[in-house]
């Protein structure tokens, strides 16, 4: 009868909402139509995955917290889920589905390896990660990379003041998009 009462239970799963704000504010219009990302599938494919990266390096600061690890591993395997089933509701095949989605998560992988070397090595670093993944497909003006290069930098920031248990909580904020426009003028 007292086990019920102590037993351990398994931490919350936040990860849904937490993943319900990444694509939010991977979808702003600002950072397509003033930022410069390229409003298709690859554009909104890098917006989504620079946004998950900002979320999964800020969780992977917490190594020692059991609720980060976790949250961590139910965000990835949601991002995958989330990956395998828009490839089958734009017509992928059962056979095809399982090499995109390893393609894409190839593509994941590498671009947050990329964020992440831009945000060790500076902004010089982070800017030419974000000209060659973001803005792959274009060529986008200087004001464009540097607007995302803060913008990345000032989510890096408010993500790491954020203490643990509030991100395991699923307390995940992003700055508002401050955009260059196609110019270069705010």
């Amino acid at each position: 009868m007292f086990e019920r009462w102590f037993a351990r239970r398994p931490p919350e799963d936040n990860s849904k909402e937490i993943y319900r704000r990444i694509v939010a504010q991977a979808r702003r219009p600002e950072f397509y139509a003033g930022g410069g990302v390229p409003d298709s599938l690859d554009g909104r494919f890098d917006m989504l995955v620079l946004h998950v990266f900002l979320v999964l390096h800020r969780l992977k600061g917490e190594r020692g917290d059991p609720a980060c690890a976790a949250l961590t591993q139910a965000l990835a395997d949601r991002v995958a889920a989330d990956l395998d089933a828009n490839l089958r509701e734009m017509g992928a095949g059962d056979l095809g589905v399982g090499r995109r989605v390893k393609r894409m998560a190839e593509a994941l992988y590498g671009r947050m390896a990329a964020y992440e070397a831009g945000i060790d090595g500076g902004e010089a670093v982070l800017r030419q990660a974000i000209r060659r993944n973001l803005f792959g497909t274009i060529e986008p003006n200087e004001g464009q990379v540097a607007a995302m290069a803060r913008y990345v930098l000032a989510g890096h920031g408010l993500l790491a003041a954020r203490p643990a248990a509030e991100l395991a909580r699923g307390a995940i904020d992003f700055p508002a998009p401050e955009m260059e426009g196609p110019e270069g003028k705010r």
